[in-house]
């Protein structure tokens, strides 16, 4: 089981982002602040589970976390200041949507700017160790893919309801073929992913 708390007795949110490495849409973030002591066996990185036991975790998640929120930074904006300060960018904003105010934010990764005065510690494979990065990661990862599954009506040569944007084979050709659109960001260098197509 992963852990509950970093730190007894401080109001902790773990926070998430999930999209970075994709070639087009936005980066969504999560922030979830469980009750203490709280406890859920089938909670895990996201990454490690299968799209129908996210779903249902995510509903369990927004029932029973004490809050929770979930923030995006739009590709235009991942092409103004880059995609790592987007991620910061979207996990400051979901942490401010929270309805409690946070004592220590549990950070998945490595990389973080402070945010107004709270605490913050980065963990490197966060989302593996700790309940509320995980959910935070879930939530993250759900409500992106809902998002990509979205707008993938209107531009279904992408693939995006199998790809969710990120650089798979069949993607890479569709933007050799039909060129970019408005969702995909500019300054990820779309045209050199010709030659990984071939």
């Amino acid at each position: 089981m992963l852990q509950a708390s970093y730190t007894e007795g401080l109001i902790e949110a773990g926070v998430d982002e999930a999209g970075r490495g994709c070639l087009a849409g936005p980066v969504f973030a999560a922030a979830v602040i469980f009750p203490q002591g709280y406890k859920d066996l089938e909670l895990n990185d996201s990454k490690q589970l299968p799209a129908r036991k996210r779903e249902q975790l995510r509903k369990r998640i927004e029932r029973e976390a004490l809050a929770w929120a979930v923030a995006t930074a739009s590709a235009g904006t991942i092409d103004e200041i880059n995609i790592l300060n987007a991620s910061i960018l979207a996990m400051h904003l979901a942490i401010e949507k929270l309805p409690i105010r946070p004592e220590l934010l549990l950070v998945d990764g490595n990389r973080f700017k402070p945010l107004n005065d709270i605490r913050h510690q980065c963990i490197i494979q966060g989302d593996a160790k700790f309940m509320s990065i995980a959910a935070a990661s879930i939530l993250a990862k759900t409500y992106r893919d809902d998002y990509m599954c979205g707008i993938a009506k209107d531009f279904p040569q992408y693939d995006w309801v199998n790809n969710k944007g990120y650089p798979c084979r069949k993607h890479r050709e569709a933007i050799c073929h039909h060129g970019p659109c408005p969702h995909h960001r500019m300054s990820f260098r779309l045209y050199q992913q010709l030659k990984l197509a071939l």
